[in-house]
């Protein structure tokens, strides 16, 4: 089912009394969530991320704006009557029910036409059960279960109603790293078979892009970008989202742009026609370093990491705002750590430009005779 977002805006009173202004978790939120795709709401702690998810779900109402299932306006209508399945961090699983009757209990409270006999009711359960391979796990109760477990009862009690909507807020965070991965592909692998729209809130960029169809970037309750993972991380809109996306994250340097090229520390680095003359951010993905002992940028070495398929070279720059500089190269590529310098030129492709105040990107032309490095 389509979901469409309509101008929403959140508003809460602010705690301290003392200040009459009110606190904006979401602003004018116009997104449309497209029929049986999983969408990924990102961005920091405190974005607006797990409101946004509550005003879908009807557990808040929007201080205006609207919220569409399908063609049907459900702004007005209460939780229960939205069918939407929800899944919380902390799983919300009752400790003295077995795994069977926690998955049962949406079905039991269901009246009218809707109302189902024991036998559907059970067939519907084992059917939730197989989905998140836990039918073997029936009869045990939360205590005796993992937190992985824990979390597949707590999926297949939301798709037991079989959902218009499911939805998800930060489902993996309790769980371990190599129980993170594993989830999330599970998670993956039951969206594609049900086919049910699912809001995936989280604030793992990682998490997002490796099962989303679409992400949406969030920050300070305004929605920064939506678009496909890889297009997102490719092509950020400004410095929040390229920053926020990526693992190492990105390199920022404080820079210059003169008579078309970029200088940093001095040096030019990159041919970028078409932006003006002016102080910039430049964003250097840590995959986006050559290695080259005549190259552009002379970096200070300060040490390497080898992490099996890829070197990890650390170095330092007096331009670089953003801690230590990583870049990310072959494993089969030498660095001679007695040096200390090394010589990086830069992939095109891989470099952003932003405005020094208000942070957007600037986009600038790439030389045809510069494709040929951006490998």
């Amino acid at each position: 089912m389509k979901v469409v977002l309509q101008g929403l805006t959140k508003r809460f009173p602010n705690r301290n009394r003392k200040i009459k202004t009110e606190v904006v978790a979401v602003s004018d939120f116009t997104f449309e969530i497209p029929d049986g795709k999983l969408v990924g709401l990102l961005g920091p702690s405190g974005c607006g991320k797990s409101t946004t998810l509550n005003l879908i779900s009807g557990l808040e109402k929007p201080t205006s704006g609207r919220v569409f299932f399908g063609g049907d306006d459900v702004t007005d209508l209460p939780p229960e009557l939205r069918g939407v399945g929800l899944v919380f961090q902390n799983y919300a699983l009752y400790p003295h029910l077995t795994v069977l009757q926690n998955i049962l209990f949406p079905l039991q409270n269901l009246k009218g036409d809707k109302k189902l006999t024991k036998e559907q009711m059970l067939e519907k359960a084992n059917e939730a059960a197989r989905l998140v391979q836990i039918d073997e796990l029936m009869e045990r109760r939360p205590s005796e279960l993992s937190g992985g477990q824990q979390q597949r009862v707590a999926i297949a009690r939301a798709l037991v109603k079989q959902p218009n909507v499911l939805l998800l807020d930060e489902p993996l965070s309790n769980l371990d790293a190599r129980l993170r991965l594993q989830t999330r592909e599970e998670l993956r692998r039951i969206q594609r078979e049900t086919g049910v729209t699912t809001v995936f809130v989280t604030h793992d960029q990682e998490e997002a892009m490796s099962i989303s169809d679409l992400i949406v970037v969030m920050k300070d309750g305004v929605l920064q970008q939506i678009g496909k993972p890889q297009s997102v991380y490719d092509d950020p809109c400004n410095l929040f989202v390229a920053k926020f996306l990526g693992t190492p994250a990105i390199n920022v340097f404080e820079g210059e742009v003169r008579d078309g090229r970029l200088f940093i520390d001095s040096e030019a680095v990159l041919p970028v026609s078409g932006v003006r003359d002016g102080e910039v951010f430049a964003g250097v993905r840590p995959e986006g370093f050559i290695p080259s002992a005549e190259g552009a940028m002379k970096l200070g070495l300060e040490g390497i990491e080898v992490m099996g398929r890829d070197t990890s070279v650390i170095s330092q720059s007096p331009a670089c705002v953003s801690g230590r500089i990583r870049s990310i190269i072959s494993s089969e590529t030498v660095i001679d750590t007695e040096k200390p310098y090394v010589g990086f030129d830069l992939k095109p492709r891989k470099v952003y430009l932003f405005d020094r105040k208000s942070k957007e990107r600037l986009y600038f032309d790439i030389a045809p005779s510069g494709e040929g490095a951006d490998v």
